[in-house]
C-alpha cells in the first residue's frame, strides 16, 4: 500500500532522514520506533507533505505522492495525527472535527462520519461544544484522532500518540482507534496504521487492525 524507497529529507540543510525505506500492507499496523531527534516526526510529515524529501521514492498504491501538497495527500487518502495533537483550542470539540472533513469527498458523508466519530468516541459527543482546549489529555488526543478519522482515510499516521498520557489512557485510546479499522459500509474505511513511538513496548502492544 505505501511504500518508501531510500528517502532522505530535513530542514533546509539539515538532513533528518538518511536513505529510509519502509513497506506498509494494507491491514497493518506499524510502528517506527526511536528516540528523540531520530526522525520520526520527519518520517510521518514527509509521507504527509508537510515536508519535502531530498531524495527517494514515495508511492501510495503505486502512485508517486512526492511533491504532493500536503491537502492533495489528504485527497489521496492519507491523515495525519500530529505529534502533541495541534487542536484549535478555542474551537469546539465538534468545530475540531468538522475541520477534519475539509476534502469534499469528506464534506459528502460529514454527517454519517460524525456520528461514527461520537460512536467511537462517546466522550466527545458529551463535550462536543466545549473548547477543546479543556479536554483532558486523553480526550485532546482521541479528538485529534478522530478529526483525522473525518476524512475518511485509508491511511492513519500517528506521531506519539502516547506522549504525556496515562497507560490506561494510552489503553483505552488505542483499543477504540483500533475498532475504527473495521470496515462499515455506513460510514468508514479500513486503515492502515503506521505509528511513532519512543516506547517500544507501547509500538508493539498497539491492536492490530481486523
Amino acid at each position: 500500500m505505501l511504500s518508501l524507497v531510500e528517502v532522505s529529507a530535513g530542514y533546509d540543510s539539515l538532513r533528518a532522514l538518511f536513505g529510509v525505506s519502509l513497506e506498509v500492507a494494507a491491514g497493518e499496523t506499524v510502528g517506527v520506533i526511536g528516540p528523540n531527534g531520530a526522525g520520526k516526526t520527519t518520517l510521518m510529515r514527509v509521507i504527509s507533505g508537510l515536508v519535502g524529501a531530498f531524495a527517494g521514492a514515495i508511492t501510495l498504491d503505486g502512485r508517486s505522492i512526492v511533491g504532493a501538497p500536503a491537502h492533495r495527500i489528504v485527497e489521496h487518502g492519507i491523515a495525519h495525527v500530529p505529534e502533541n495533537r495541534r487542536l484549535f483550542p478555542r474551537l469546539s470539540v465538534e468545530d475540531n472535527l468538522r475541520i477534519g472533513a475539509f476534502i469534499p469527498a469528506a464534506r459528502r458523508h460529514f454527517a454519517e462520519q460524525l456520528a461514527w466519530v461520537y460512536q467511537l468516541f462517546p466522550q466527545l459527543r458529551e463535550r462536543r461544544g466545549q473548547p477543546a482546549g479543556t479536554l483532558s489529555g486523553g480526550e485532546q488526543q482521541m479528538c485529534a484522532i478522530g478529526r483525522a478519522l473525518m476524512s475518511r482515510p485509508r491511511l492513519l499516521l500517528m506521531d506519539e500518540p502516547s506522549a504525556g498520557l496515562a497507560p490506561l489512557v494510552v489503553q483505552q485510546v488505542f483499543l477504540r482507534s483500533s475498532s475504527s479499522s473495521r470496515t462499515s459500509s455506513r460510514c468508514s474505511r479500513s486503515w492502515t496504521a503506521p505509528i511513532s513511538s519512543r516506547s517500544a513496548a507501547f509500538a508493539c502492544r498497539a491492536p492490530r487492525p481486523s
